[in-house]
């Protein structure tokens, strides 16, 4: 059957679950993620009938899955959809919605359920997805819901599509009655789904005015969910007009240009000192789009909470978040890309009073990327080494542990209007998430070089998802593996609090670039730096996915310190007490 998918008033009959997929087409969905159920299997068939406008891509474990549609809504800004069945796939699937949740990343995850006649009596897998994943001030999800009715199908899904959009964005989850998706159904297809967004108020745009023109000594920090290419050169635009410092929040690096010379640096976990010590001596912090989290202000210490030292004015689209922890100075309810647009037409002085404080938080950027070297294997120079030999517009991913401080340290994203995306990390700190959005990356936009950074202990959480990379097509992915043969951020905080008392962070790793090749990556093991780079070029031009076996000593355990160091402060603090 040959359908016009465009929005019309009435379609022929057919089953549900081919509604869902001819609605997810009318939204611009190309590609979904999922691990294959026989709770949905009216959808596969309706992914079958559609397969030339939509593909399924069949994922390994539904934790995977679900971190490629998270990955996929980070990259393409509208939500990206998961599939799997009830009980055990949704559960496992559960990783990727509270990533979305706290990223703020729009997302529809789609659960098969037990057919409506077999609910409430614990059949088999059932689990009442509206109690799980419901929403809350600290929930899963921002809706979450159950379609009992076919003829309502569409309804939901235009509302998944808004409720993820709209605000801060994030994830929704709408379970599927299997018997729900074997009915027949005329119900129409509804039109695209487009936000609604908010502008900052005149008012409000005034006071801020009126604020800048007295800072001293100010500084923005930025990132959240919404930002685009106009929005990213209107940012640009209203920090030159000002000489403004810009600071990235944790993991939204590409926010801003990191070569930029007005660029600051990440406020996130192993934040320069230097930056710290700004950040405290601002009189002025102007926050766009971000959520002012514990990472972001390293445990609500850098702005002291409730009400900050320094003049606090908050920009957000969502107004559940504006005063969640600070009493700002001025709170202001709008969308990334209107906030943007209106910032840029702010009238700057004639020269900024703060040009000496600038030049210092520039300075201080500078010697940030300074390191000493290190033998025998110096991962700032891995980094250095990366960028200068893949494309700018290269994708970069990771997942959570130590071995990122290289990654948000030394890598130099370009601003999202050049090349959109460029960074695809967890603000949760979800073990895990590198590979599977890596794969995502691949896939979705296959012109693209996509460089995973993962930890062992990091890496094995979703290692099977090379499976999904080799029987999907992913090309141009090099995964960098760093070995230190432990679960090294546990590690560091035991040699901290308990030095010398090492318990469950030792792992006994397997031979990861055997691992790869079995799973048809080509794949080499390195253990000094200057064997890196030739090694590197070999899997670039290897025309299919590739992985580096990175050993490192377990006492290089981040890029400012080393675990000997920590256990003699340790040690020193436990002798002064």
């Amino acid at each position: 059957m040959d359908l016009d998918l465009a929005p019309q008033a009435s379609v022929p009959p057919r089953l549900a679950g081919h509604a869902l997929v001819e609605a997810l087409i009318a939204q611009g969905v190309d590609t979904v993620f999922g691990v294959p159920g026989e709770s949905y299997l009216a959808v596969l068939d309706g992914l079958h009938e559609h397969r030339d406008r939509i593909r399924f891509v069949a994922c390994r474990q539904e934790g995977g899955a679900a971190f490629m549609a998270e990955a996929q809504g980070k990259l393409g800004g509208r939500p990206g959809i998961c599939f799997v069945t009830r009980g055990p796939g949704a559960t496992n699937a559960a990783i990727g919605v509270h990533t979305a949740f706290q990223d703020s990343t729009p997302m529809i995850l789609f659960v098969g359920q037990v057919a409506g006649d077999q609910r409430d009596r614990e059949a088999f897998q059932e689990i009442d997805y509206r109690q799980m994943f419901g929403p809350s001030t600290l929930g899963l999800a921002k809706w979450a819901a159950e379609v009992d009715r076919a003829d309502r199908l569409p309804e939901y899904v235009a509302r998944a599509f808004h409720t993820a959009l709209q605000g801060r964005p994030g994830p929704v989850v709408l379970a599927l009655p299997e018997d729900m998706l074997t009915t027949t159904t005329a119900a129409p297809v509804l039109p695209r789904v487009e936000p609604a967004e908010s502008w900052p108020a005149p008012a409000a745009l005034q006071a801020l005015q009126r604020m800048l023109d007295e800072a001293e000594r100010p500084l923005a920090i930025v990132g959240g969910p919404g930002w685009d290419a106009e929005a990213a050169c209107a940012l640009q635009q209203f920090a030159e007009h000002w000489q403004l410092p810009v600071a990235c929040a944790f993991r939204f690096q590409d926010t801003f240009d990191n070569r930029h010379p007005l660029y600051a640096g990440d406020v996130g976990i192993g934040i320069d000192p230097a930056l710290a010590a700004r950040v405290r001596e601002a009189d002025m912090v102007l926050a766009i789009g971000v959520r002012l989290g514990e990472m972001t202000t390293s445990g609500y210490t850098l702005l002291q909470a409730p009400r900050p030292a320094q003049k606090l004015v908050h920009i957000h689209p969502g107004a559940e978040e504006l005063g969640r922890v600070y009493a700002a100075d001025l709170l202001l309810q709008a969308g990334t890309r209107a906030a943007a647009q209106s910032l840029r037409g702010l009238q700057p002085p004639a020269s900024a009073r703060w040009a000496g404080w600038t030049a210092a938080v520039a300075a201080d950027r500078a010697a940030n990327l300074r390191a000493d070297p290190v033998e025998p294997l110096d991962m700032a120079e891995v980094v250095r080494t990366v960028q200068r030999r893949v494309p700018e517009d290269t994708v970069y991913t990771n997942g959570a542990g130590n071995f990122s401080g290289w990654l948000h340290r030394f890598v130099r994203y370009p601003g999202l209007q050049h090349h959109g995306r460029t960074q695809l990390a967890p603000t949760n700190g979800a073990m895990g998430y590198g590979l599977p959005a890596a794969v995502a990356a691949a896939l979705l936009q296959p012109q693209r070089t996509v460089i995973h950074v993962a930890g062992d202990g990091d890496f094995l959480m979703t290692g099977q998802e090379m499976a999904t990379a080799s029987a999907h097509g992913a090309g141009r992915l090099v995964t960098l593996l760093v070995d230190n043969g432990s679960y090294g951020t546990i590690r560091m905080h035991q040699e901290r609090e308990y030095p010398g008392r090492v318990s469950g962070s030792v792992l006994a790793n397997p031979d990861f670039a055997a691992l790869a090749r079995a799973y048809g990556w080509q794949a080499e093991r390195v253990e000094r730096t200057a064997d890196f780079e030739p090694a590197f070029v070999r899997l670039l031009d290897a025309g299919r996915p590739g992985l580096l076996h990175l050993v490192l000593d377990v006492d290089r355990i981040g890029s400012r310190t080393t675990l000997a160091a920590i256990r003699s402060a340790a040690l020193a603090r436990s002798a002064g007490g």
